[in-house]
């Protein structure tokens, strides 16, 4: 039997390899780790089912892997699906009554699932039984199956779609941040060398630095800039070929690409520094709306590069000196 090493697998499968398996090997989030670990350990020596999580976030910070982690830690299985791929109450029916006792049963996008759906989750997550109707008209009847207590894990990363009924069934509910520098690199230390990749410790902070504060991000980049290293050096990433790397990839120094500065740069040329709409910005950039609020704004909000505006988007003063524009005389805000 051949056996494939990190460097062997196909991408999909290199990404599952970096993943955490156990909460002590999640790095940062440390206030979520400590109360998940209190809940884990007190459902365990109760032999009950953990309460039902909700997770919410910007892409990319581990909420997926956090689940895998919970089911792990509960030694239970692990069922994954996804907002968008529950069209009909038979699908969630289906899934529901084959779970085992204590089952993790993760949602990801689960603000995407359709609201005339969410009731079928509320006797589940609450009683743990699903009523079905059979039959049709008159001689309808419900009939009640009773399921087995299992754990619901919701992901999502617009906690405001959520309905109040839904939001409120879920028992630990917690909210991921943007990773600092520091954490990224040890992340970026720990994939590297899953991947047999050589780092210096100034080529991870060099990796960690442009990563937008995400693990998702670093990964990406720290598998770029291995291919770099490969091609025009010896193969070890230090600062400078990551530095030089990310030049080639058109990250910058704060961690933004090349749609990041084309956003910030129709704000502020075409739009003299906002506000502009939210749908006619992504117009005007050629993206989803959805994509930029959920992958982009976010950390162009936490760098103070834009703000919110009842009005719609408006870039600061630090996007106008990022870019080297020139403020115009009154800017909307003097960030």
């Amino acid at each position: 039997m051949t056996i494939l090493t990190a460097q062997q697998l196909p991408e999909d499968e290199i990404d599952r390899s970096l993943r955490p398996r156990r909460l002590e090997d999640f790095i940062g989030q440390e206030g979520l780790k400590q109360q998940l670990a209190v809940s884990i350990t007190a459902a365990r020596s109760r032999n009950e089912a953990l309460d039902h999580v909700l997770l919410a976030g910007p892409p990319g910070l581990g909420k997926t892997s956090l689940a895998q982690i919970v089911a792990a830690e509960l030694d239970v299985p692990f069922i994954q699906t996804a907002g968008p791929a529950l069209e009909r109450k038979a699908d969630i029916a289906a899934l529901l009554t084959a779970l085992e006792p204590h089952s993790v049963f993760f949602v990801d996008e689960i603000h995407r699932l359709p609201r005339a759906l969410e009731e079928t989750f509320y006797p589940a997550m609450e009683d743990h039984c699903l009523p079905i109707t059979v039959g049709q008209g008159a001689g309808a009847r419900v009939v009640t199956i009773d399921l087995p207590p299992f754990t619901l894990i919701g992901a999502t990363t617009r906690t405001g779609l959520l309905s109040t009924p839904l939001r409120d069934r879920f028992g630990i509910q917690h909210r991921l941040d943007h990773y600092e520098p520091a954490e990224l690199s040890r992340i970026v230390r720990r994939s590297a060398r899953l991947l047999g990749v050589e780092i210096e410790d100034a080529g991870a902070i060099a990796v960690a630095q442009r990563s937008r504060g995400t693990p998702r991000v670093a990964n990406r980049l720290l598998k770029r800039v291995r291919d770099y290293a490969e091609v025009h050096g010896d193969g070890t990433v230090s600062a400078e070929i990551a530095r030089s790397a990310l030049d080639l990839l058109e990250v910058d120094h704060l961690g933004l690409d090349r749609l990041d500065r084309e956003i910030l740069r129709t704000i502020c040329d075409k739009f003299s520094g906002g506000p502009v709409g939210l749908s006619t910005l992504a117009a005007a950039v050629g993206e989803e709306q959805d994509t930029i609020e959920d992958v982009y704004e976010p950390y162009l909000l936490q760098r103070a590069l834009i703000e919110r505006t009842p009005r719609g988007r408006a870039a600061t003063r630090r996007a106008f000196e990022h870019l080297g524009l020139e403020i115009p005389p009154a800017p909307l805000t003097l960030l």
